[in-house]
């Protein structure tokens, strides 16, 4: 499947559309929770087992968007949202079976590793095309997607909720939602996968008077891995998502066990709302921190989300059991600052690598989130747990898991002060530039 290369006038703002549409559909992965209740119910199952379908489905992303990010560059946008409809949809429907038969196993299988193969490359599959449409803004167009990804959940998750009351939450009723989800799914990122165009070549672009190409380095996906700017920018993606997806995880329970000994305790409800800003507050993070980015630069603004995460998690630590608003004040700057870093990121990378290969470098940089998902929750659930054996409860509970992720981000700060513009050594027209020069001089070498 050939890109499909945009006319003379194609307006690139109907890319961001056509991004949207894919990242929406597959953003539903932050409202799986809503079929936890339901699923453990119907088919008798615990906890920890009804989480497996979303934890093998973020897996597969990080998977999925590494060892695919290459074949995503190499056959265009179109191709990418293809697979990951067919994928993503497949999932639902593989789910939709498994439920209807009882059989747990069909529902991981679906939802975690079909499901989560559609939601890596998706995730990855209009970066790169973004990036080349918008040289001028790449922060704000690829903010304008990846919000998409955390707004996704605002539309999924009351509308998952309607189907279930609508149709039962016992398995034939999940069955039928699972179903719904899977074919309405693949319309609406159908359009996306229509919709989409690459930017026509820089000869022809030229000639119709087009500037959507942009200068820059080219570093392969390959050489990219062996620069220390991947892994420096690694080490900053994975210490910010730690620190956002360790309050995200937890928001309802740590909100109440904070106030739980005051005056005035959280109730189920209001834990339940301050879930939804949070959610709010991630997905406007996306597009004002990233579009932001482009007027102050990508360093800069990862000093802000690493530095000012330090003190709002400070000041939680300090003041945030004795003050509601600023407990609340500050978890929202810290989830806006964990968008705003997904968002940020591949404007960061073609900064540094160029447009060449962006992609396929972004894809291999989301195993920071893969590993970032584990380490966020376990590090605040397990201290935790092992505060309250101790005896120990409130507040308390979280002390040592906020001077953690303090000391996470310091770490991520020192690395993005680290970042340097790449060596000319790796661009891709240095290679043969230095196979040539090696040549000579083993051939002066030889004549001597």
């Amino acid at each position: 499947m050939s890109p499909p290369i945009a006319p003379v006038g194609w307006s690139r703002w109907l890319v961001p559309p056509a991004a949207l549409s894919i990242h929406l559909s597959i953003g539903q992965a932050y409202a799986w929770s809503v079929f936890k209740p339901p699923l453990e119910d119907a088919l008798g199952l615990s906890g920890t087992q009804s989480a497996l379908p979303f934890q093998l489905g973020i897996v597969m992303l990080g998977l999925s968007a590494a060892f695919g990010g290459t074949l995503v560059e190499r056959r265009g946008p179109r191709w990418a949202m293809t697979v990951a409809l067919v994928c993503f949809s497949s999932g639902f429907l593989l789910s939709a079976l498994g439920a209807a038969t009882g059989q747990f196993w069909l529902i991981v299988f679906g939802y975690g590793f079909v499901g989560g193969i559609g939601l890596g490359i998706g995730y990855i599959s209009p970066v790169s095309t973004l990036i080349k449409w918008f040289p001028d803004r790449p922060g704000m167009a690829t903010g304008i997607a990846i919000m998409g990804f955390g707004g996704g959940a605002l539309i999924a998750s009351p509308w998952s909720a309607q189907m279930l009351e609508s149709f039962g939450s016992d398995t034939s009723g999940i069955a039928l939602a699972f179903l719904v989800h899977g074919l309405s799914y693949a319309v609406f990122m159908l359009l996306g996968v229509l919709l989409v165009r690459v930017p026509r070549p820089r000869a022809e672009e030229r000639t119709a008077g087009s500037t959507t190409a942009v200068d820059g380095p080219r570093v392969s996906a390959r050489q990219a891995l062996r620069t220390p700017q991947f892994w420096l920018l690694w080490v900053v993606l994975c210490t910010n998502v730690t620190a956002g997806i360790g309050i995200l995880e937890k928001a309802a329970p740590m909100i109440s066990d904070f106030f739980a000994d005051t005056s005035a305790p959280v109730s189920a409800t209001a834990a339940a709302g301050f879930v939804a800003l949070l959610s709010a507050a991630n997905m406007a993070g996306r597009i004002g921190w990233s579009s932001t980015s482009d007027l102050i630069g990508r360093k800069n603004i990862y000093r802000v989300y690493l530095g000012a995460g330090v003190l709002m998690y400070a000041l939680i630590a300090l003041v945030g059991s004795s003050s509601k608003p600023m407990f609340v004040l500050c978890a929202l700057v810290i989830l806006s600052f964990y968008g705003g870093g997904f968002a940020t990121i591949p404007a960061y990378l073609k900064d540094l690598f160029g447009t060449y290969q962006v992609g396929a470098i972004h894809g291999r940089l989301l195993t920071a989130w893969s590993t970032a998902g584990v380490l966020g929750p376990l590090i605040v659930n397990w201290i935790a747990d092992r505060q309250e054996a101790a005896g120990k409860h409130g507040a308390e509970l979280y002390g040592t898991s906020l001077l953690i992720m303090m000391a996470l981000l310091a770490v991520g700060f020192v690395a993005n002060e680290l970042v340097r513009p790449v060596h000319p050594s790796h661009h891709l027209d240095a290679v043969p530039a230095q196979k040539g020069a090696s040549d000579v001089r083993q051939q002066q070498s030889e004549s001597a």
